[in-house]
């Protein structure tokens, strides 16, 4: 597993972002994916979660409604839809690969990850 995240940037509040997460080496399609991010001086955090075949995903209340995570298997790729974004949701966003195949919210249940893409909300 050899993951790249992409699509962060600089978004006013209230737009839209989508990251994406891809698997250079093709190889995660079975394992189970998160979302996670950090905030400066923060710990990092579960953002969203899917299962391998994309049945379950688990959402952090804060980002309940707003975001949305999914996945292509055949492209190895997740991807986070992001809408109306606060100034909270700021920070670098890391997206992992878990040891299983569902959805895990803790972060020790995950074995690889991304270098991260930092996500900037202006008020």
């Amino acid at each position: 597993v050899q993951l790249q995240a992409s699509g962060g940037g600089l978004v006013q509040a209230g737009g839209s972002l989508r990251l994406s997460c891809s698997d250079a080496r093709r190889t995660s399609s079975n394992n189970g994916m998160g979302w996670f991010r950090q905030a400066p001086g923060k710990e990092r955090e579960i953002v969203a979660t899917i299962a391998w075949n994309g049945g379950s995903t688990i959402y952090a209340d804060s980002v309940k409604g707003r975001f949305t995570i999914s996945r292509d298997r055949s492209k190895n790729t997740v991807y986070l839809q992001m809408d109306s974004l606060k100034p909270e949701d700021t920070g670098v966003y890391y997206c992992a690969a878990a040891r299983g195949s569902s959805t895990s919210t803790r972060i020790e249940s995950y074995r690889y990850w991304g270098q991260g893409t930092l996500v900037t909300v202006s008020s």
